[in-house]
């Protein structure tokens, strides 16, 4: 199997719909697999998948698992050489997968790509390069953490070299919206870290990736068209809990060592990276 798409679903039926049958236009010629993994959608998302896809393989959850987690069901079946995961609020260019895969098979350092995202009228998503908000780089700096991402130039996050849109370049962050991994990298780096329940999963595992030794790519040439609808319901309690908590998350693993101090019954959070006797 040479590529392995999967989708996570909660509620989009309708975006999930045009986003698969982007997705199998695009794998014409492409020896592929797509896995669907449903979050418990009260929305008929599995019937329409079951009359209309049958050849996708649904995962059907009975509750809201997230998205590191579900994404996570998905890879453990996969048995593809790539494991592409692309949102379900998105349109994938026809040619798309060809192009990526042809990048990855002619650059054996990538662990993973991302490709340019464009919204619906066109607009040029400049995260498709850095993979994160300004939120985020401002998180970043202010916490001490820019260090680990010497290329995403925090200091200057709008540099006209660095968002260039046809810019073919090394990056640290690939986004979430379309991840494209080579399954050897991911088999090193390990999964999504599963705390991470809807924002940061994808920062966390491209991180990884480069720890492994492998590079992560922004690869211009194809496209996708993101609605990005996941970012906008903001000012909500469920956003800034989510979307603050995988801050808080990412800080407690990469900025401070925590000793591991086990309670029956308590879980450990936050795993140290050593032990107090």
């Amino acid at each position: 199997m040479k590529l392995s798409v999967i989708v996570v679903n909660y509620n989009t039926c309708d975006m999930l719909r045009i986003a698969l049958n982007s997705v199998i236009r695009a794998a014409v010629g492409i020896n592929y697999e797509v896995f669907v993994v449903d979050n418990a959608s009260a929305d008929k998302s599995v019937e329409m998948l079951s009359g209309e896809f049958p050849d996708v393989k649904v995962i059907a959850n009975t509750s809201n698992q997230g998205l590191a987690k579900a994404y996570n069901q998905g890879i453990k079946e996969t048995t593809g050489e790539y494991v592409l995961v692309v949102s379900a609020d998105t349109i994938t260019g026809k040619k798309t997968f060809e192009k990526a895969l042809e990048f990855m098979d002619t650059h054996l350092d990538a662990g993973g790509m991302g490709v340019r995202m464009i919204t619906p009228d066109g607009r040029f998503l400049a995260e498709s390069k850095h993979g994160f908000t300004e939120s985020w780089a401002v998180f970043f700096k202010l916490t001490g953490l820019a260090k680990y991402f010497s290329k995403s130039r925090l200091t200057d996050v709008q540099r006209k070299d660095w968002v260039e849109e046809f810019q073919t370049s090394e990056t640290d962050v690939l986004n979430g919206a379309f991840m494209l991994m080579r399954k050897e990298a991911i088999d090193k780096a390990g999964l999504f870290d599963e705390r991470f329940h809807t924002y940061g999963y994808d920062i966390d595992l491209s991180y990884r990736i480069r720890l492994a030794g492998f590079k992560n790519y922004y690869f211009p040439k194809t496209y996708i068209i993101n609605f990005n609808s996941r970012n906008n319901v903001k000012f909500s309690w469920d956003y800034l809990k989510e979307f603050y908590g995988a801050m808080i998350i990412f800080a407690a693993k990469y900025l401070f060592k925590v000793p591991e101090i086990k309670v029956e019954g308590l879980p450990q959070l936050f795993p140290s990276t050593y032990e107090v006797k």
